[in-house]
């Protein structure tokens, strides 16, 4: 529950163009503060025309890429190829594809392992993603928490097979 405002003290939402501002301020200062801020918000402009520019073609493509339809999903227990492997889950999936889990690894060796690849993902955003693929019948782990080791539970060949 928010603390009560002083009886003078207001507030405003104000829209301007693309911008939304939220002011609080004494009801006596309200024409200067919302002067100042529109002031402020209007002499916000690239002085670089190729910015601009630029700022505009990614929007476009924002655009189109919203526009696409999203790839369906595995329903079946088949795995979805790795393409380009960059976000945390997709390496992992990279390192089962080669093997990396045939023996048992640690939270720690994963982390370590796409530290040396050159990929520095927070511990917790690994811890995840193992997480999802222990769910998902990929690997699975023995060990006690925060202790865990992540095996393979079904080598990347028999991916389509239940686990």
């Amino acid at each position: 529950m928010s603390e009560p405002r002083p009886p003078d003290e207001v507030k405003i939402k104000l829209k301007h163009g693309e911008w939304e501002v939220e002011i609080t301020c004494l009801e006596s200062k309200v024409r200067q503060v919302v002067e100042t801020v529109l002031s402020s918000v209007d002499s916000v402009k690239f002085a670089d025309s190729a910015v601009q520019g630029q700022i505009d073609e990614l929007r476009q493509e924002i655009e189109a890429l919203k526009s696409r339809p999203a790839e369906p999903r595995p329903t079946n227990g088949e795995q979805k190829p790795v393409k380009g492997g960059m976000t945390c889950r997709g390496l992992i999936e990279t390192l089962w594809l080669e093997g990396y889990f045939g023996g048992e690894r640690s939270l720690g060796d994963v982390h370590e392992e796409l530290s040396r690849r050159g990929y520095n993902y927070d511990r917790t955003a690994v811890s995840h993603s193992l997480t999802d693929m222990v769910r998902e019948t990929i690997l699975t782990r023995v060990g006690t928490m925060r202790n865990y080791r992540y095996i393979q539970k079904r080598p990347p060949g028999d991916a389509a097979k239940p686990g």
